[in-house]
């Protein structure tokens, strides 16, 4: 592939291939840039975004869409990791284009690459259409420090393209990963505290919270967009999910 440097001329060449092919797909629009605003909508709409009151000890006291539109940029990340990714790469395999790419000595990083950088761009649109619209519909409080959320943000991202890729690599095909995706996406979604908060569960609803992916990328991202400090926890177990995801799928990454 002509060293290095080629292989990074292949990556970023398939990542803007895979980037245009994404936004072709209806399931990408709806569950990356409709669905989460639409719930945020529903939830603001609900409960606005006024501290204290009734929904102080909800809310930890910075009132309810301060809570949820970090929480929905971490849905964002989400829903192209487990529900966009694996149907991609099931679907490759299936088509016989994965075996084209091994034909062509394109290497398996290079391929999985691509991938996780077309869902970063995706996450990035998506979550900058959530913020905007928290901005202009409700009064949110933006980060003081936006590195810190790009941070915790790219890390988010790369546990769920981790887990997304790991499991393109393992199921048999793209109907089975889009089941596997969904499942995943609901049962995080409404148990790790994007849907009720975390205050109003019951303890097992916490305690299988606390085994979920979202749980940590929503503690992370809500403890950097209101300025509360370093998520320490959240952010080594995402890291740690990325990793080990990420080796995985490398490991076990079949072209047919």
């Amino acid at each position: 592939m002509g060293g290095p440097r080629g292989g990074i001329r292949v990556l970023l060449k398939l990542a803007w291939i895979e980037l245009k092919l994404f936004l072709r797909e209806p399931t990408t629009l709806v569950f990356t840039f409709a669905f989460p605003v639409v719930l945020l909508f529903v939830l603001g709409e609900v409960f606005g975004n006024q501290p204290g009151g009734t929904d102080e000890r909800v809310f930890a006291g910075i009132g309810a869409m301060n809570y949820y539109v970090p929480a929905y940029i971490a849905v964002v990340a989400m829903s192209v990791g487990v529900i966009m990714l694996p149907a991609r790469l099931t679907g490759y395999r299936a088509g016989g284009v994965l075996r084209r790419f091994q034909a062509s000595l394109v290497p398996v990083w290079a391929v999985l690459g691509s991938q996780v950088l077309a869902a970063l761009v995706l996450s990035v649109v998506g979550s900058v259409l959530v913020a905007a619209f928290g901005a202009v519909f409700y009064p949110v409080h933006f980060p003081d420090a936006l590195a810190q959320l790009a941070a915790v943000f790219l890390v988010t991202s790369a546990a769920f393209a981790g887990i997304g890729t790991l499991l393109g690599a393992v199921m048999p095909s793209t109907r089975a990963a889009q089941g596997a995706g969904l499942m995943l996406f609901f049962v995080m979604l409404f148990l790790g505290g994007a849907g009720p908060p975390t205050a109003v569960m019951s303890d097992t609803m916490k305690r299988i919270g606390d085994f979920l992916p979202l749980t940590y990328a929503v503690d992370a991202l809500q403890a950097a967009w209101n300025s509360t400090g370093w998520d320490t926890t959240g952010l080594i177990v995402l890291a740690a999910i990325a990793i080990v995801t990420g080796w995985l799928s490398l490991r076990v990454y079949r072209w047919g």
